[in-house]
């Protein structure tokens, strides 16, 4: 629900296309919530919604949004915040994390922003959630289950929690092997610093004698969204 997450995203995809080591990046989408309480209403279109939230006037709020659509556009995305649905996320996250079990996050994640950004897709619907989920590859009947429970609820908060352990407040926010991080949607080129600096470091820690080297072992990038 965050437009910089996405943003950010792309950027930080941008820099692992040109990371000469990007087969041994692993990268883990972690869940946050900037606002728990935010309950679902189709009603409240998200300019009403973030005017009333921030203090910001409609007009102040359709500027503000206007130079974010501008800001996305730059990495090849497509917002449109006049169809955008207020939405609790934590049901999506909670999907996020089955999709994450089955390598499947990413896939998850992007369809997720797509779905909120550009499509006007309510992210907290069921239905919405299982019709993504069968489009990345997940079984429908598993993703019924997790959603008509509470399943991975706990996966969820533990994200949140560890995120406020570090002292996190926004979104995005990538770590790189427990390291080093980068907040916000930063130039690519921030990103490939980082990534490069990281991984001369993990490749110190797996010498050529080291076989985990080449048995699945990988540098890895942390991104916690909302």
């Amino acid at each position: 629900m965050c437009p910089f997450c996405y943003i950010g995203k792309r950027k930080f995809e941008d820099a692992l296309s040109r990371f000469p080591d990007k087969d041994k990046v692993e990268v883990v989408w972690k869940s946050f919530q900037l606002d728990p309480s935010i309950k679902t209403n189709l009603s409240l279109s998200l300019t009403e919604h973030l005017a009333a939230s921030k203090g910001w006037s409609i007009e102040q709020t359709r500027q503000i949004q206007s130079q974010v659509v501008n800001m996305a556009a730059e990495v090849g995305l497509n917002f449109d915040f006049d169809r955008a649905v207020v939405a609790n996320s934590f049901d999506a996250h909670r999907f996020i994390q089955l999709a994450k079990t089955q390598g499947l996050g990413d896939a998850a994640e992007e369809e997720l922003f797509r779905a909120y950004f550009s499509e006007g897709k309510n992210t907290a619907d069921h239905e919405t959630l299982v019709q993504i989920g069968i489009k990345i590859g997940l079984v429908e009947h598993e993703i019924r289950q997790v959603l008509e429970s509470d399943a991975f609820a706990s996966e969820v908060q533990q994200d949140i929690y560890e995120a406020r352990q570090i002292g996190l407040r926004g979104v995005p926010h990538f770590v790189f092997n427990d390291r080093y991080s980068v907040s916000g949607a930063q130039h690519p080129d921030t990103f490939l610093g980082a990534l490069n600096k990281a991984f001369a470091e993990w490749k110190q820690t797996h010498t050529p004698t080291d076989h985990s080297a080449d048995s699945g072992a990988s540098c890895s990038v942390d991104g916690v969204c909302e």
